[in-house]
Formats: structure tokens, sequence, C-alpha cells
């Protein structure tokens, strides 16, 4: 019996979501990894898992001993870490995910720089506008640009993401200059999201003020929203850091700069049981300093 063996081989099972694929991560067989945990439930006299033909799925208990398993195995890799490694450099593996346009924009000459600091490290990035399950899917860090929810994970704060209204010189020569939120309505919008009712809000002259807006095309894409706008066909609402190159080049126009809304926070979020691992808390620290 050895239980941190049975812990990293039950979460390699939860991450994987099968037998067969964790025990490839394992390199183990199946049958063994099946007998281990089935060996597990009948320890701890509980059933950890519903297996069917076609997915397994944790029950209650389950996740909480996922959850916990987690949280000492990495308190264990951080113990092994500060032994092994009286150095600054960092090892080991960071999975990380960050918002698509973000990244591509951010985060590849840092990535790079980073890892040349630590050679010892592995970084895996998914690139992802939606707010991945950090723990579900074993995520250490994800970064998250706006308001957070209310949950159990640790969120540090990284920068501040202005953000602008702006159109093509073509479409407000066309279409007229929009100097006030209401005059939105008779514009067309490039709104980001697929929710069919989207509200831009203001402030500054227009506190609380909230305008419908709808126009001919929608998108999850804040690259594809400013392609759209810089072609003419309507008013955007984007991160500064996607349309800057094209406000200096003067493809785009600022609009309505009275009347907007403060800037969002970049921010990092991780569970509770990575806040001591070195990756984790070198990365935040990392991004801080460059951002």
């Amino acid at each position: 019996m050895n239980p941190y063996e049975d812990m990293r081989i039950f979460a390699q099972v939860m991450e994987a979501g099968s037998f067969t694929a964790a025990a490839e991560r394992l390199g183990l067989s199946k049958q063994f990894v099946s007998r281990r945990l089935m060996q597990l439930e009948e320890r701890l006299g509980v059933r950890l898992l519903n297996r069917s033909t076609r997915r397994l799925d944790a029950t209650p208990l389950g996740q909480q001993y996922y959850e916990s398993a987690l949280r000492l195995l990495g308190e264990v890799q951080q113990v092994e870490q500060d032994i092994s490694g009286q150095t600054p450099s960092l090892r080991g593996t960071l999975r990380l995910s960050a918002p698509l346009s973000f990244a591509m924009s951010h985060l590849g000459c840092l990535l790079t720089e980073f890892l040349q600091l630590h050679p010892q490290l592995i970084v895996e990035i998914d690139l992802s506008d939606r707010a991945v399950d950090l723990i579900g899917e074993g995520y250490d860090l994800a970064l998250r640009i706006g308001s957070l929810e209310d949950s159990s994970l640790v969120a540090r704060r990284i920068a501040s993401v202005e953000r602008l209204y702006c159109a093509s010189p073509d479409y407000l020569a066309a279409r007229g200059t929009p100097l006030a939120p209401e005059d939105l309505r008779g514009h067309d919008c490039l709104p980001y999201g697929h929710s069919r009712q989207v509200q831009w809000q203001f402030t500054g002259p227009a506190k609380g003020t909230a305008i419908a807006v709808s126009g001919r095309m929608r998108a999850n894409n804040g690259e594809l929203l400013r392609d759209a706008a810089i072609a003419g066909m309507g008013v955007t609402y984007l991160p500064a850091f996607i349309v800057e190159q094209a406000l200096a080049e003067g493809r785009l126009v600022p609009l309505l700069e009275a009347f907007t809304p403060p800037a969002l926070q970049l921010s990092a979020v991780y569970p509770q049981h990575r806040q001591v691992a070195r990756p984790v808390q070198g990365f935040v620290e990392f991004l801080r300093e460059r951002l």
C-alpha cells in the first residue's frame, strides 16, 4: 500500500478521463491502474468513481478526494523542489491557460524569456477565451481579463487593460461620428461574444448608461472584430492591445473617449493548493514585473 502513489494514479485518471489514457501517461498497464483504484476504494470504504462504458465520473466524495490529493501532491512536489534545487532556477511543468488575443500579442516573447531564465522548466499553454476549470482540467494557472467570479481560487492582479471604442475613417465618413453613447443606436456595431443581447456600458458624463448594440457581425475573437472595423463594417469596442497598431496607423479612429469605462484587470488565478508552487509564483512575479 502506497497512499501517495494511489493519489497520483487517481489524479491522473481524473485528468485523463479514462484508465487507458492515464495508464499511457504513467507508463503502466490499464489493468494495473484499474486494480489500484479498486483497492483504493476498498481501503477507503467509499466509491470514488462512477464507471460506464463511455466515461468515468467522480462521485462527490471522489471529487473531494481529488482536490485534496492535488493539494497534497503539490505540497510534496514543492518540498522536493525546495530540497533538490537550492537555486533560483525553476523546474517541473507549468500548465497554463490564457486568452487567445492577449497571448498572441504579449506572451510569445515573454514565455521565451521566462523559459530561457529557467532551462529546467516546461510550459504547456492552452489558448482559449473560455474560463477553464483549473482543478477539473488540471491547470496550474490561468490568466483572465475582467471581473472574476467568486470561487475558492487565488487571484493576483497582473496589470490593467484599457478598452477603446473605435471605427474606421471610411465608416465615419459614410455614417457620421457618434458624439454620445445614444448615437450608437443609429450605427452598425461589432460586439464581442455570442449573446444576442449585448449592452455597452459608459461612464463619465453618461455614467450608468447602457446601450443595446447590434450589427451585421458579432464574434468571440478580438482580431476578427478589429479587422471588420478596419474594413468599415462598424463601431467596435476592444482592448487597446488589439487595436493600438491600427490606431497608430490611422486605420481606426478612437471614439467616445470621454465616456470610456475604467480599465479591466488582467489577473492570474490558481487553485489554493498551487499557491506555494515555485513555478506558479515565479511566473506570476515575472509577469507582474514585465507587464
